[in-house]
């Protein structure tokens, strides 16, 4: 083992019933080193990190702290060998003081001298350039800030290992160049960060390694002037920069009408940056890039699911306003959101219940569906998309993924939508599923609909959409058409462009 690493993980597994989370990894990290974690949804980052810090017991493999082998079984133990965590959500008292915060739970006296301790906290601010002052009350303090705090109060707890997770995700730009400035600080007196984080830029701008995770194993260990930003994507989603088979179209896509149906300008919301867009009648086309780059947070606000904050919309040429989802409705939009278990079937309904579900809402609570039509309705679309399920009364719970996806689907087809929404229409399902929304998708289209798919496959989107709009960073980075549309192209523009 080299003299400066500081943690060695080898050969660390971990599974849950009928999923294998990890296997086989090794993880090091080096004193005065920033690594980052890489990794797109489900590659078993946030299980090795689980495991690090004594959430979850790992099944196999060992870890070395400090040239020991260190046997942690709760997150109290990793704190007390040098392993401090801060997590994406800020989880101190915003109405306590900056020093209250820090200092909060690690003394047993009964008595506690706040001022001694608001010395000390200024002490700690002063050495790690923190802009804060003890005695303020953290709710005044940005979200930089109160990060940094966070970071205060994990490092100066003896930390030798300290895991960032998700720490840029509500921070602009100046604030992130803060928070940066002082992981560097800490990466000079020899403390090991692992960052973990979706912004490849971030990554470049200041990791001195990255590991890279991918279906629960371990791609590699590399050095971050080695690796462009373009083989990072290529590595994180499982493909080959030598050899990107094309794939065979599933469907041929036509000539796309030149009417615009939906267009916006500056259009943002709570959890996007302002962007253009815009679909015309008879299209297909994508939000793409890596996990985190704000693909689903735009089709949001085009829906209104999120609180829009700014924008202009026209539909077929008129100024609408869509402030929430049932506008959107009334406007003829539809939308499969990414997490249906959360936000598209309501478990306890039927089928036939979860099919009427937007039909019932756009007509208002005070025009209830007769129950022959209702039947009716939902006889033709079970039949339609072959969607298996015992009756329409069964409830939509007992059915699988993609047949559950298929009554959403069925839900939105009813109330024949100008627009349609797609946000991962086929994660979780089989590929005979997922190759027949995708030509129902394309038979929309053929049809007049316009659709905005989303997948994070990358194959899937090339069959289906004659346009994708690529994301990084909350950012519309790119435009591809044409000749354009190949996984080559689609990872250089995520990257930056940068293929060399």
């Amino acid at each position: 083992m080299e003299d400066n690493v500081v943690l060695s993980m080898h050969g660390i597994c971990k599974a849950f019933p009928g999923v294998k989370a990890l296997s086989n990894v090794d993880f090091v990290l080096r004193r005065g080193e920033i690594h980052a974690l890489m990794g797109e949804n489900g590659a078993g980052k946030s299980t090795l990190i689980k495991v690090l810090t004594g959430v979850y017991e790992k099944d196999a493999g060992s870890i070395v702290l400090d040239g020991s082998e260190a046997h942690i079984h709760s997150p109290q133990q990793a704190q007390d060998l040098g392993i401090s965590t801060v997590y994406q959500e800020i989880t101190l008292c915003p109405n306590l003081t900056v020093a209250e915060n820090m200092f909060i739970g690690r003394t047993k006296k009964k008595v506690v001298n706040w001022k001694e301790y608001e010395k000390k906290a200024t002490q700690i601010l002063d050495r790690l350039n923190i802009p804060a002052r003890a005695s303020q009350e953290l709710s005044r303090c940005s979200l930089a800030v109160q990060q940094m705090v966070a970071i205060a109060r994990a490092v100066d707890m003896n930390c030798k290992v300290l895991i960032l997770d998700e720490p840029t995700s509500s921070l602009d730009d100046k604030e992130v160049a803060m928070l940066f400035g002082l992981m560097r600080d800490l990466k000079a007196t020899g403390v090991g960060i692992i960052f973990v984080t979706h912004f490849l830029e971030q990554v470049y701008e200041v990791s001195d390694r990255i590991t890279v995770l991918r279906n629960g194993e371990l791609v590699g260990e590399y050095e971050v002037e080695h690796l462009p930003q373009v083989e990072l994507v290529a590595k994180m989603m499982g493909k080959s920069m030598d050899d990107l088979a094309e794939l065979e179209s599933i469907g041929q896509k036509g000539a796309v009408s030149e009417e615009c149906v939906y267009d916006a300008r500056e259009l943002s919301s709570a959890e996007c940056r302002p962007f253009d867009f815009h679909i015309r009648r008879g299209e297909v086309n994508g939000f793409t890039g890596l996990l985190g780059s704000g693909r689903s947070e735009s089709v949001r606000a085009i829906f209104g699911a999120d609180r829009v904050t700014g924008g202009k919309v026209t539909m077929n040429g008129k100024a609408v306003r869509i402030s929430n989802p049932h506008d959107a409705m009334k406007h003829g939009i539809g939308y499969l959101p990414e997490d249906r278990k959360r936000d598209g079937i309501i478990a306890d309904l039927s089928v036939r219940e979860n099919i009427l579900l937007a039909l019932q809402v756009i007509k208002g609570i005070n025009h209830p569906i007769p129950r022959a039509k209702a039947e009716e309705f939902a006889d033709e679309y079970i039949e339609a998309l072959q969607i298996k399920t015992a009756s329409k009364d069964t409830p939509i719970r007992s059915l699988s993924g993609g047949n559950q996806q298929k009554v959403i689907l069925a839900r939105w087809l009813l109330t024949h939508p100008e627009y349609l929404i797609l946000d991962e229409p086929t994660r979780g399902i089989d590929v005979g599923t997922k190759l027949e929304i995708q030509k129902l998708v394309l038979k929309l289209a053929e049809e007049g609909m316009s659709v905005t798919f989303i997948s994070s496959e990358i194959e899937e989107m090339l069959r289906t959409c004659s346009r994708l709009i690529v994301m990084r960073d909350r950012k519309i980075v790119g435009e591809l058409t044409g000749d354009d549309l190949t996984q080559a192209q689609v990872m250089k523009t995520i990257a930056g462009g940068d293929a060399s």
